[in-house]
Order: structure tokens, then C-alpha cells, then sequence
């Protein structure tokens, strides 16, 4: 009885463990009331990723730069091919850059401004995080992803939403207009803007998309 009792506290520890805020025990413990229920380890995970969804639309308030700090720490401590961490990772929540080359990206497609609650190019988030990869190393863009997810998982657990967004970054790359925005965000030289990745805290909640199970089976 003592073992199972003792077995119990365990895995609530190590569930609440996983449920802060902080990569690699740097993030500070949330108070767990009695009355809550605590999950074991493997469901409070499992739990977070079947329940992520990809968030288009943001209440303004920002996310602060702790716990966009935490968010980005989980990022890089993806696995990467090679431990090469061949990434390059931008944090803006500098609301004149955001209006800034959202004012570019209107010029060149004015018609985004006909929906009245249009903001910023980035669903209206308040924070973008721009991720480039090293085109030099054929594995470069898988390790960004995993990279990517790591940070929007990390970020749903503590009610942050997201969205990846390829459309600003295909835009910035592609219009000789953005340049000096792309400039400003200090890419190692040879490197490209892969992808964005929006957060903030979620002002819908969007219920899931089906997925298609027969794309994935065991071979004999």
C-alpha cells in the first residue's frame, strides 16, 4: 500500500514538472491546488499535443519576453541532426516592425485590407518568431521544424496559441520592397527565412480538423 501511495505522488510530481512553464527545469513551479486533479506524465503530454490548435485570431495583449523567452528556449533544445543547430531564430514583438512591413505587404496586396478586422500580415498576432535555415545543410529544414513545434507545443501548455505561417515569409523573401525588414532580423549570412510562426493568446477555439489515419500503418 505504502509503494503504490508513494508511486502515486511520483508520477503527480513529474506530471507537474512537465506542465511548467520552463525548458530544462529553468521555468518557475505553478501552485497546484488540492482540489485539482493531476494528470499522470504520459496523458498531460499526450493531452497537450491532441489539443493544439492552430490560432488565427488573437487577443492584443502581448505575450511577455519571460515567457516568450521559455518558449524559445524548449525550441532549441529540439533534436537537431548532428547537434549542428543549423537555425537561426528571431523574436519580434516590436509593434512598429510588425505594422511596418505590414504597411509594405498592403501596398503590394491591398485587398487583405478589406477585412475589417485585418491588423498586421501575421494574424494579427502580437509577437512573430521568424525561423531561417542554412541552406548548406540538407537537413537543415527538418531540424527548423521540429525546432518550430517544440515552441508551439511549449507555448499551448501554458495558453499561448500559434499558427505557422509560410505566406509573410514567401512575401518578405520575395519582394525587393521588404528587404530592409529582412535585414533588420540580422540572418547569419547564407542563411534563409524558412518560415513564421505567430503567438499570442487565442481569441478562438477552433475545434479540429479530421486527419486521414490510413497515411499511417505498421509494415510486416
Amino acid at each position: 500500500m505504502k509503494l503504490r501511495t508513494t508511486a502515486k505522488i511520483s508520477a503527480a510530481i513529474i506530471a507537474a514538472g512537465i506542465l511548467l512553464p520552463g525548458c530544462g527545469g529553468n521555468g518557475a513551479a505553478q501552485k497546484l491546488k488540492e482540489t485539482e486533479t493531476v494528470q499522470p506524465a504520459s496523458e498531460a503530454v499526450i493531452s497537450n499535443i491532441m489539443s493544439r490548435r492552430s490560432i488565427r485570431r488573437y487577443k492584443p495583449q502581448p505575450v511577455g519576453r519571460d515567457t516568450m523567452q521559455t518558449i524559445l528556449s524548449c525550441g532549441i533544445n529540439a533534436p537537431n541532426g548532428q547537434n549542428l543547430q543549423s537555425w537561426a531564430v528571431r523574436a519580434v514583438d516590436s509593434q512598429d516592425f510588425i505594422s511596418g512591413i505590414t504597411e509594405i505587404y498592403l501596398k503590394e496586396n491591398p485587398k487583405a485590407a478589406d477585412d475589417p478586422s485585418f491588423r498586421n500580415m501575421f494574424r494579427n498576432a502580437p509577437t512573430v518568431v521568424f525561423v531561417a535555415c542554412d541552406p548548406g545543410y540538407d537537413f537543415s529544414q527538418v531540424d527548423c521544424g521540429l525546432l518550430g513545434e517544440n515552441m508551439m507545443l511549449a507555448a499551448w501548455s501554458m495558453g499561448i496559441g500559434s499558427c505557422c505561417l509560410g505566406g509573410p515569409a514567401r512575401f518578405m523573401t520575395g519582394s525587393p520592397a521588404a528587404a530592409e525588414y529582412l535585414e533588420r532580423l540580422d540572418f547569419p549570412e547564407g542563411y534563409r527565412l524558412l518560415y513564421c510562426i505567430a503567438f499570442g493568446y487565442p481569441d478562438e477555439t477552433p475545434a479540429a480538423k479530421p486527419r486521414d489515419p490510413s497515411k499511417v500503418r505498421f509494415i510486416d
